[in-house]
């Protein structure tokens, strides 16, 4: 998927848990299939999971990035009854694996990118749950300071025009940059709250029709309220996006605003990898579908 990927396999990781966690010597490491674009995930018994990073990048930022993660993802098992993964350890580099590395708790379940929850009523309330646990677990003084999702929609122009460059060909970019001019310009106006930041299919996890667990927590902090609703589009068709709409209360403004990130992210998924991960890039045409089809 990137230029810069990291080719790690089965035994580098094996290798790794031995040296470095002989406790789990003898369990089982597998390699998961999963349309991730950051880790590439391995099950190391039934009751782990190890996450390697995909890109090279300096170790030591990488190791201060897991271990902000790892502080981040602990608060909401606090705070969630619906099951998130739990930080067990950090790896080092070694063994043919050049980046740190991370270990969780496993979760079961099926991932919303195979079981697709997208017309049940329940889920919707069940995702609406979720999120309203997120923000009543309070910022405490926190403020969102990134520069990803989650800020104001207008820094994100430079990141726009070259989607919709890459795009043309691809998706109707006259269509989608009359759209984007306008999600654009929506204001911010409610204080920031708890948020996962990326509920997207395959961060979800489906158990019957209902919401089983959330996956990569690690981004967990502090943005504006609209962030966590792009899941409306990324995840449930008009008659379970209402219900989600409603359960939160979301006025219209914040509904807006929750469909311009998903806008936003949408755009970047179907051109960046339409050949080397079709699955993701077709999430985004699917959201972008949903969108461009919801009322206005």
């Amino acid at each position: 998927m990137h230029g810069d990927q990291v080719d790690v396999t089965t035994d580098i990781v094996a290798t790794s848990v031995r040296d470095q966690f002989p406790q789990w010597t003898g369990k089982a490491v597998r390699l998961l299939s999963s349309t991730g674009t950051v880790h590439a995930v391995f099950r190391i018994g039934d009751d782990l999971s190890a996450r390697l990073p995909l890109r090279l990048t300096d170790a030591a930022q990488a190791l201060a990035v897991l271990e902000r993660e790892a502080r981040a993802s602990a608060e909401p098992a606090r705070v969630s009854r619906f099951p998130v993964p739990e930080p067990v350890a950090l790896g080092t580099p070694g063994a043919g694996c050049p980046m740190p590395w991370s270990v969780q708790t496993w979760l079961p379940g099926t991932v919303a990118v195979d079981a697709d929850p997208s017309g049940s009523d329940a889920f919707a309330r069940d995702l609406a749950a979720f999120i309203a646990a997120l923000r009543d677990a309070g910022t405490r003084g926190r403020r969102f300071g990134g520069e990803n999702r989650g800020g104001v929609l207008a820094h994100h122009d430079d990141w726009m025009a070259k989607c919709f460059e890459e795009s043309e060909g691809l998706l109707d970019v006259p269509r989608l940059r009359r759209l984007w001019t306008h999600l654009r310009e929506l204001p911010r106006t409610a204080p920031d709250v708890m948020s996962h930041g990326d509920l997207i299919p395959g961060n979800v996890l489906v158990t019957g029709d209902r919401l089983g667990g959330v996956l990569d927590t690690g981004g967990f902090g502090p943005a504006f309220p609209a962030l966590d609703l792009v899941g409306a589009w990324h995840l449930l068709r008009p008659g379970p996006r209402e219900v989600l709409r409603r359960t939160p209360a979301s006025d219209d403004l914040e509904w807006e605003r929750g469909k311009a990130w998903a806008f936003e992210q949408a755009m970047g998924l179907v051109w960046y990898y339409v050949e080397s991960n079709p699955a993701m890039s077709s999430m985004g045409r699917r959201t972008l579908d949903r969108i461009l089809e919801s009322p206005k």
